[in-house]
């Protein structure tokens, strides 16, 4: 059970690290290049292609690491599991929080419009984007530490 859990775990976070540097790396700097108007209506078609994908995914990476803390092989998986899961539901948190409801207000905007702190705001769900993407990979990082000390 718990190799199956490590598995799970291992590629969803995969997954979804994978998506985080494709967007940091590749579609951030291509949104921040757009006009106001450009940005509402790309951010509006790439949005809809990673829901309800992306929010899955990392749910399921985190309900899996989780269960490792009661299944996991050992101390050290266990804590592992926890210390990768909470770096998940952070992700959740982050966006939960801060992420989606730009998400939702860039949805809201009429593009020929935009209000003044329209920079800034871009900016923020940038920066919130790669804290983010940083938590995932750190989960990764944790999630491989574990698989390693199962394999010893």
């Amino acid at each position: 059970m718990s190799e199956i859990l490590m598995l799970v775990a291992l590629l969803g976070n995969a997954v979804a690290v994978g998506v985080f540097c494709a967007t940091v790396l590749g579609g951030v700097p291509l949104l921040l290049a757009l006009p106001g108007e450009q940005y509402v209506h790309a951010h509006g078609f790439l949005a809809t292609r990673y829901d309800p994908f992306m929010p899955i995914t990392i749910l399921v990476t985190s309900l899996s690491d989780l269960a490792l803390v009661a299944a996991g092989p050992g101390a050290a998986v266990r804590v592992l599991g926890g210390a990768a899961g909470l770096l998940m539901v952070s992700v959740i948190t982050v966006s939960l929080t801060k992420n989606v409801p730009i998400n939702h207000w860039v949805a809201a905007q009429d593009p020929g419009a935009l209000p003044d702190d329209w920079t800034e705001r871009r900016s923020r769900w940038r920066r919130w984007n790669a804290i983010r993407s940083g938590l995932a990979g750190s989960a990764l990082a944790v999630n491989l530490a574990a698989a390693f000390v199962t394999v010893l």
